[in-house]
């Protein structure tokens, strides 16, 4: 099977063309599949993979996977690769389209350089905050649309943002990632029980209105170089707390990203997009 592997801000993806591969798509072990493929030892290695769809309500369909086999509604930075896919390699012809996910339809526009797509900029939608929908456990009011709360993890009192942007998130601010075990509480703090479908877990820094760091424990991926979907919740929080403006560089392990709140609180996420290497694997 041939496939591409690309990364956005070094959030990598597995990305195969779903028109011709019928074998994968409609095998009835895909969750396994996907699984071995995303493995960093035995497969390709990747935090998620996609493949093409012909859609009827849009210019083309995205199916999303995490690492470990599960579905996902939507991944940011993997739409904007995969944006990059289907323009590179000639399934859309037009540098403005549209995609359909399990999130929606979501409009994405190509940055053209030397022939190639460069940077990619998607219209992630607006944010969602009612607790049902997210969907979250808690009987703490939404003042100001947003839900704060606070969990214990190993003792230590997390104070949490909660929304929904593509899939759940869970916002918390820290003064200094060198007091945070990203790994040991991002794992809890995904599978606690107040979050009845997991939660993505994003660490934010601010150094000022327009600039910000994040640390991301992805829900199905685990620790992840950048998280698309994980930096527009976290300038969304920031804006609605005045404690950012509406645009806001993200700086992630793997790159920066940009986000831009506007348009009655759309959210557009724009960030280089790369392809790293095509091949082509045998799976089993």
């Amino acid at each position: 099977m041939e496939f591409e592997k690309m990364h956005g801000s070094g959030n990598d993806f597995i990305l195969i063309d779903g028109f011709v591969n019928n074998k994968f798509v409609n095998s009835i072990d895909i969750e396994r599949r996907v699984k071995l493929l995303c493995d960093r030892h035995f497969g390709i290695g990747s935090d998620g993979l996609m493949f093409s769809e012909a859609s009827e309500i849009a210019d083309i369909k995205m199916n999303y996977f995490n690492s470990d086999g599960t579905i996902a509604e939507l991944c940011g930075n993997g739409i904007r690769c995969f944006a990059k896919f289907v323009y590179d390699s000639g399934m859309i012809n037009k540098r403005i389209f549209f995609i359909e996910t399990l999130a929606g339809i979501k409009r994405v526009s190509i940055n053209i350089l030397k022939d190639k797509s460069d940077r990619v900029s998607v219209n992630i939608g607006k944010p969602i905050f009612e607790s049902e929908m997210i969907p979250v456990k808690t009987k703490k009011s939404q003042e100001k649309k947003i839900i704060e709360d606070n969990i214990f993890i190993n003792g230590l009192k997390f104070k949490i943002y909660v929304l929904k942007v593509g899939g759940p998130h869970t916002v918390i601010f820290i003064d200094n990632i060198n007091d945070v075990d990203i790994v040991s509480f991002g794992e809890k703090i995904e599978n606690h029980e107040i979050f009845p479908q997991k939660t993505n877990v994003n660490f934010v820094k601010i150094n000022n209105k327009n600039r910000i760091e994040l640390y991301t424990w992805e829900r199905g991926s685990g620790r992840t170089l950048a998280c698309g979907t994980g930096a527009c919740a976290s300038v969304v929080v920031g804006f609605k707390k005045k404690l950012l403006d509406n645009k806001v560089s993200v700086y992630t392990n793997g790159g920066q990203l940009d986000v831009e709140i506007k348009d009655n609180e759309n959210i557009y996420l724009t960030g280089g997009v790369h392809t790293v290497f095509k091949g082509v694997i045998d799976y089993y």
